[in-house]
C-alpha cells in the first residue's frame, strides 16, 4: 500500500507543479462516478458458468494537455468488479456471487480529436482490497468478507483499458472497456478458482 501512496503522491507533485508554471490552464482536474458491469475469462480449477455482475466505480482524474492532438490522464479510482456463477455440488444446485473492491490508476493516453471528442487507452494498476462471496444452495445462503492476506489471491495486477469521453461545458461522459492481463490466483492454489476479470464501465464526471 505504500507504493500506491507513493505513486499518487508523485502524480499530484508533478501535475501540481505544472499547473503552477502554465498559464494557459493546460492541466484539469476532475471527479467521476459510475457502474461497471464485469464478468471474467480464462476460468480454469471450477466448473461453472459465470455471467456478468453491476458494481460502483467512482474516483479522480488529472487532464494533462500535450499538445493540440495529445494528453496524458491518470485516474485514481475504486471500483468493484465480480461475477455471478451458478452449477451443481452434491446433486443440487447453487448461484455464486463474488464481489471484488480494487483501488486502480489508470495510465492513459488522450487522442484529442477536438475539444468535446477524445479516445482514450493505457495500462491499468489494480490493487485488491477485499473479496466477498455469498454462496447460496436453496434456502442456505452463506456470506464470507475477507480482506486480502494470503497467496491465494494476487493483490497486484496488470490490465489494460480503452475508451472515450464526451466533454460538454464542465461535464465529461465516460466509457470504458478494460480486461487484466494476468490472472487473480496468485500461487495457482486450487482452493481459489483461476480467472481473469473484464470489464465495461459508463461514468459521469465533472471537470475544475
Amino acid at each position: 500500500m505504500k507504493k500506491i501512496i507513493t505513486i499518487i503522491a508523485c502524480v499530484f507533485a508533478l501535475t501540481l507543479s505544472s499547473k503552477a508554471q502554465d498559464d494557459d490552464d493546460n492541466v484539469k482536474f476532475g471527479l467521476k462516478f459510475g457502474f461497471n458491469n464485469s464478468n471474467v475469462y480464462d476460468e480454469a480449477g471450477d466448473q461453472f458458468v459465470a455471467d456478468s455482475k453491476l458494481g460502483l466505480v467512482g474516483g479522480a482524474f488529472l487532464k494533462i494537455s500535450l499538445g493540440e492532438h495529445f494528453g496524458f490522464q491518470p485516474e485514481f479510482m475504486f471500483a468493484q468488479k465480480g461475477f455471478v456463477a451458478s452449477g451443481n455440488l452434491f446433486g443440487g444446485s447453487y448461484d455464486f456471487t463474488r464481489t471484488t473492491s480494487f483501488f486502480e490508476i489508470p495510465l492513459l493516453l488522450q487522442l484529442k480529436a477536438n475539444k468535446y471528442f477524445s479516445i482514450v487507452a493505457g495500462p491499468q494498476y489494480c490493487y485488491l482490497l477485499k473479496t466477498r462471496d455469498e454462496f447460496r444452495n436453496g434456502t442456505i445462503t452463506a456470506v464470507q468478507e475477507d480482506d486480502i492476506s494470503n497467496d491465494n489471491f494476487r493483490k497486484n495486477i496488470l490490465a489494460f483499458a480503452l475508451g472515450a469521453d464526451v466533454t460538454i461545458n464542465q461535464f465529461v461522459l465516460s466509457g470504458r472497456a478494460g480486461w487484466d492481463i494476468q490472472r487473480n490466483n496468485g500461487d495457482g492454489s486450487s482452493t481459489n478458482p483461476r480467472y481473469k476479470n473484464n470489464w465495461l464501465q459508463a461514468t459521469v464526471g465533472y471537470q475544475f
